[in-house]
């Protein structure tokens, strides 16, 4: 890995402050009357516990904010139920017994190391934060107890920059330590004098550091070395000559994900907090002014003679304030008397707040509780869902390819590198992942993706494929060789998948055929026996037949020069 140069990493922090400029303004909008204490441009905002919440006067847009949060959670990674799993790219070998076993065994147990580390706890910020301001990161590291623990990064204290493919490979970002996490992190050695001092005498003193994660220069994929791997990590204090720490990465560690991107763009530009930030201030205003309309309305500023200065004026209900009016004077009476329209004010707020929870998509996250109709039929709620997929389709593509991909991947690898080095050990059935099947061969893993909303979108494609076997079934009434075109195993595999149903539910085509040849034999044999059965009774009915001149048997024998009996012998 290159030596550690103070002077390039500078010179890139401030190009990437430059870049992220633009978009601060627009951020600091969003937390002052959306998302309040979410954000950390300074670093003495890292343990501020201000009160920040001041523009808010209608919390419907937070509300909304956490309903979109709640339904992301639940339809996308709900930690309930799974919602991903590992197959290879080859259906053939998905339904290999020893192939199969070995990728739900591998599912199975990243599912449970999510569980056990803080993913749950740190994916409702990300996906507040990526509604709201449009761009979310945190980090997947390694650790000690839980194998990986992830961190999430607060709108604000990072910077991020994309390779020629538009992909996020670089990340920077300036934050606070105390003394004694530094001496914890890395090593009393390491880390400055007064940082020395410090965690001797006030462990809880804070310090800056620096921290950058970029491509390296010098990656080798042949060799296994830190300072050869594919992305690098170094840490560092302001004006210290020599680093903190210098890491490497397989993966990128950063999982940034981002609501829309404009062309090259760097951060997200459109997602529900900018497109309803107007509503937003708008509803604020509003509210500040109805509950100014009513106190003026109920508490109104009162005018009167000269004389009632030093005399005691009273607004309370029941009291008196005495007046002498004089002509062309006015007694004690409000500065103006207007009767402001509370009614379609409220109105108008009311649409606004409707707006501002459909641009969450809170409708859709909340649909089947708010239908005002009880007699809505399944059909239209179909329909419905239908086309919020849609709506929700660009979204839940981005999030697969720059949030959830990079996760389990990064997961897998950190994953992989430890069981290694169990396999062919008295502890490989420690190993989170078990050695491969050969049955595997070098076959491309892939994730698919089974959560509520994946299943979602997947049952549009569902729905005609009903409409189709549907379609057939009545078609067979009146032409039975319409069955000759419909593929029933072909049918049963492609629903199978839109589903999500789980593979050992479906059998595979060895099995099916097995099955079916047996089937066929019993129904073969079933058939033989009939047909024996069938001949032995026609043999003994023919045995009790009588023989005489005037039957046909007995006028065929005759024929034949045999004399006609009692019966066949």
């Amino acid at each position: 890995m290159a030596d550690f140069d103070r002077e390039y990493f500078s010179r890139r922090l401030a190009a990437l402050k430059t870049a992220r400029q633009s978009y601060e303004t627009q951020w600091r909008d969003i937390e002052t009357y959306i998302l309040p204490s979410s954000t950390e441009f300074q670093l003495s905002e890292t343990n501020d516990g201000r009160r920040k919440n001041q523009s808010i006067y209608n919390d419907t847009a937070t509300d909304s904010v956490r309903t979109l949060s709640s339904g992301m959670m639940g339809g996308l990674t709900s930690p309930a139920r799974p919602w991903f799993s590992i197959r290879t790219s080859s259906p053939e070998r998905n339904k290999m017994k020893a192939v199969s076993v070995w990728l739900e065994t591998v599912t199975k147990n990243m599912h449970a190391l999510f569980q056990r580390s803080n993913l749950y706890q740190v994916l409702p910020q990300a996906y507040e934060e990526l509604g709201c301001f449009g761009t979310t990161a945190f980090l997947a590291l390694d650790d000690d107890e839980s194998v990986v623990r992830f961190y999430q990064c607060p709108i604000g204290s990072y910077y991020l920059s994309t390779n020629h493919r538009g992909a996020i490979d670089t990340f920077a970002r300036e934050f606070q330590m105390t003394a004694r996490q530094m001496v914890d992190k890395f090593g009393e050695e390491t880390v400055s004098k007064s940082v020395k001092s410090a965690a001797r005498n006030t462990e809880d003193a804070w310090f800056s550091v620096t921290h950058f994660i970029e491509p390296n220069p010098d990656h080798d994929p042949k060799k296994p070395f830190k300072k050869a791997k594919a992305f690098r990590s170094v840490y560092f204090e302001p004006g210290e000559h020599a680093p903190l720490v210098v890491e490497g990465f397989d993966e990128f560690p950063v999982i940034a994900a981002r609501w829309i991107v404009r062309g090259q763009g760097i951060y997200g530009v459109r997602c529900p907090g900018i497109q309803c930030l107007g509503d937003v201030k708008a509803l604020q205003l509003g509210e500040k002014r109805g509950w100014k309309a009513i106190d003026k309305l109920v508490d109104p500023p009162m005018t009167g003679p000269t004389s009632l200065k030093t005399q005691k004026v009273s607004l309370l209900p029941g009291d008196v304030t005495y007046v002498d009016v004089t002509q062309g004077q006015q007694g004690f009476r409000p500065v103006y008397e207007i009767r402001p329209n509370i009614v379609e004010l409220d109105q108008k707020m009311y649409r606004i707040e409707q707006r501002i929870r459909r641009a969450f998509y809170a409708d859709l996250i909340l649909m089947i509780s708010s239908l005002d109709n009880a007699q809505t039929t399944a059909t239209e709620i179909n329909a419905r869902r239908e086309e919020k997929m849609l709506m929700l389709g660009p979204v839940l593509e981005r999030l697969n390819d720059e949030a959830f991909d990079p996760l389990i991947k990064r997961t897998f690898g950190i994953m992989l590198r430890k069981s290694e080095l169990l396999w062919g050990t008295d502890r490989e059935d420690q190993a989170l992942i078990p050695p491969p099947p050969e049955e595997l061969g070098g076959g491309e893993l892939i994730i698919e993706y089974v959560s509520i909303l994946a299943q979602a979108q997947k049952l549009i494609g569902s729905a005609n494929l009903e409409k189709l076997t549907g379609f057939v079934g009545n078609l067979m009434g009146a032409f039975p060789e319409a069955a000759d075109k419909y593929d029933v195993d072909a049918a049963i595999d492609e629903y199978a998948a839109m589903v999500g149903a789980p593979s050992r539910t479906i059998r595979d085509k060895e099995s099916v055929d097995a099955i079916r040849a047996q089937r066929q034999q019993a129904q073969e044999a079933q058939a033989q026996m009939q047909m024996v059965q069938q001949q032995a009774a026609t043999a003994k009915d023919l045995g009790a037949t009588p023989i005489t001149e005037d039957t046909a048997l007995g006028a065929m024998l005759g024929r034949m020069g045999l004399p006609p009996t009692g019966g066949i012998q």
